[in-house]
C-alpha cells in the first residue's frame, strides 16, 4: 500500500511541475524541482508511465532527452478569473495543473497525513501577515461586546448576502432581488426550480442557527446540524441529513476519490473537529474549516455549503465582519478546491479566501481609516446605472417588475459585462435608504412611493 501511494504522489508531482514549463525538462532538471525525489531509477520508471498513459511526450535520445506535457498550450489561460482577482505564482501553478482534462490528471484517494500531519497553532496555513490584515480588514465597532453581538446587528443584510452567494457559488440561477423576495416575503421565482428556493431557505435556516444559538462552536452538535439544515428537503435519503455517510461518492469534475470506509469517515470527522477547536486565531479556523471538511467530504452531499457557513461561526463569536463570499468567481473557488482534492495544496484556494474576506469586509465596516478605491466598472456605468434605479423609483416599480427590466438593460451591454452589471444594479437597490437616495435625482416623496411598493408582493 504504502509504495502505491509514493507512486501516486510522484506521478501526480511530475505532472505538476511539468505543467508549467512550456518548453519541457531533461530528467536531472525534474529530480532537481521535486520536493522529495525517489531513485533515478524509480523516476525514469515514473516518467515511462506518464508517457504510456499520454499524459507525457518525450524528445531527444539520451542525456538529450527531455519531458513535457502532452498538447501543454491546450490548458493555458483556463479563463479570465485570474485577472480580477490577484493569483500567487503557487496558486497559478494549481490552476494550471487542475485545468487539464481529467485523463491528464492523476486519479488520487484520500490522504489522512493531510490532517493527521497539522498541529493547530504550530501549523499554519495563513502567514503572520495574511492574520494581521485579516484582523485588521475585520474590525467593527462590536468588538468588545459579548459574542454575536455585531451578526445580530447585521442580520437581515448577512441572510441576504450569504444566503444569495453561497447558493450561487452551488449554481443556483436566482438573482439577489429574487432572494430578497424571496427571505422577505416568501414568494418564489416563477422561472426557477423549487430546489433552488429549498437551498436559499435553508442557507437562512442555517445562518440563523449560527447566529441564535448559544455555545455554537466547531463541535458535533453544531456541524451535523448545518448540515441538517443546509441539506433539508434536497437529499434523496431524508435520513441523511445530519448523519455522516456510509458508502463512497464521487466528485464531478475531480479525479479525486474521498473514503468511502465509514470507520475512518468517523475517525478523521472527529479529528479534523477538535483540531477546529484548538485553532486560536478565528482567520485560520475559519480557513483550516473550508480547507479540511470538504476534502473529507463527511456527508453525501452539501458538503462544502456546511463549510462555506462554519467558516464564520468563528467570526461570529469573534464580533469580527462575516464572510459572505461577495463576487467569488465561482470557477476559480471550484479550482481552488480541486487543488485541495488533488493535490493537498491550499495557495488557490487561500488567494480566493484572502480576496473574498477583502470583499466580503468592506460590505459590512462601519468605520474604515480611509476610502476605497472606486470601482472602475461603476465608473464605467455610471449613467446607465443612475438612470435605470431612477427609473425604476420614479415608476415606481416593484422587485417582480425591476428584475426583468435590469436583465433587458443588461443585454444591451457586452456580454462579459452583463452578469456584473445586473448584480451592480440590485446591490445598489437593495442598499438603499433615506440618507443615500438622493444621489439619483429623485425628491422624497417619490422615493417615500417606492419604498412602499418596493416592500410589497
Amino acid at each position: 500500500m504504502a509504495k502505491s501511494a509514493n507512486s501516486a504522489k510522484d506521478l501526480r508531482e511530475i505532472v505538476l511541475t511539468l505543467s508549467v514549463e512550456t518548453g519541457g525538462l531533461s530528467i536531472g532538471a525534474i529530480e532537481a524541482k521535486l520536493t522529495n525525489p525517489p531513485d533515478r531509477r524509480t523516476l525514469q520508471r515514473r516518467l515511462k508511465e506518464l508517457i504510456v498513459s499520454g499524459e507525457l511526450v518525450s524528445s531527444g535520445k539520451g542525456r538529450a532527452t527531455r519531458y513535457e506535457l502532452a498538447k501543454v498550450a491546450s490548458v493555458s489561460n483556463p479563463d479570465t478569473n485570474s485577472d480580477l482577482l490577484p493569483l500567487s505564482g503557487q496558486a497559478r501553478e494549481i490552476r494550471q495543473y487542475v485545468s487539464q482534462p481529467q485523463q491528464k490528471r492523476q486519479p488520487v484517494g484520500y490522504n489522512r497525513s493531510f490532517l493527521d500531519n497539522y498541529q493547530p497553532n504550530s501549523s499554519s496555513y495563513l502567514t503572520k501577515q495574511e492574520k494581521e490584515r485579516l484582523a485588521g480588514l475585520g474590525v467593527t465597532a462590536q468588538m468588545n461586546a459579548p459574542a454575536g453581538t455585531y451578526a445580530k446587528q447585521i442580520l437581515q443584510q448577512l441572510l441576504i448576502d450569504l444566503a444569495w452567494n453561497s447558493s450561487r457559488l452551488e449554481g443556483n440561477t436566482y438573482s439577489l432581488l429574487d432572494t430578497q423576495r424571496l427571505l422577505d416575503q416568501g414568494v418564489s421565482a416563477n422561472d426557477k426550480s423549487a430546489s433552488e428556493a429549498q437551498m436559499i431557505l435553508n442557507h437562512k435556516d442555517a445562518i440563523e442557527f449560527i447566529v441564535n444559538t448559544a455555545d455554537i462552536g466547531f463541535n458535533r452538535y453544531t456541524v451535523l446540524s448545518l448540515h441538517a439544515l443546509l441539506s433539508n428537503n434536497l437529499l434523496p435519503n431524508p435520513a441523511a441529513s445530519g448523519s455522516l455517510r456510509t458508502h463512497g461518492v464521487g466528485i464531478a469534475g475531480s479525479v479525486y476519490t474521498p473514503t468511502g470506509t465509514p470507520q475512518l469517515i468517523e475517525e478523521m470527522f472527529e479529528l479534523m473537529l477538535g483540531k477546529a477547536a484548538q485553532i486560536l486565531d478565528p482567520f485560520e479556523q475559519a480557513f483550516f474549516i473550508m480547507v479540511q471538511l470538504p476534502y473529507l467530504q463527511p456527508f453525501d452531499d452539501v458538503n462544502k455549503r456546511v463549510s462555506r457557513l462554519a467558516a464564520n461561526i468563528p467570526l461570529n463569536k469573534k464580533n469580527l465582519a462575516p464572510l459572505s463570499f461577495v463576487e467569488v468567481p465561482d470557477t476559480l473557488y471550484i479550482d481552488g478546491l480541486l487543488g485541495v482534492y488533488e493535490l493537498n495544496r491550499v495557495e488557490l484556494l487561500k488567494d480566493v479566501f484572502l480576496w473574498a474576506y477583502d470583499r466580503s469586509a468592506k460590505q459590512y465596516a462601519v468605520q474604515r481609516q480611509s476610502l476605497g478605491e472606486p470601482d472602475p466598472f461603476r465608473m464605467q456605468y455610471r449613467d446607465l446605472i443612475r438612470s435605470l434605479i431612477s427609473e425604476i423609483i420614479t415608476a415606481p416599480n416593484s422587485k417582480a417588475e425591476a428584475i426583468p427590466m435590469i436583465q433587458e438593460r443588461a443585454l444591451k451591454l457586452p456580454e462579459s459585462d452583463q452578469e456584473k452589471f445586473v448584480q451592480t444594479v440590485e446591490n445598489e437597490l437593495v442598499s438603499l435608504h433615506d440618507g443615500n437616495f438622493a444621489r439619483y435625482f429623485v425628491t422624497p416623496s417619490q422615493f417615500k412611493n417606492w419604498q412602499k411598493i418596493w416592500s410589497t408582493i
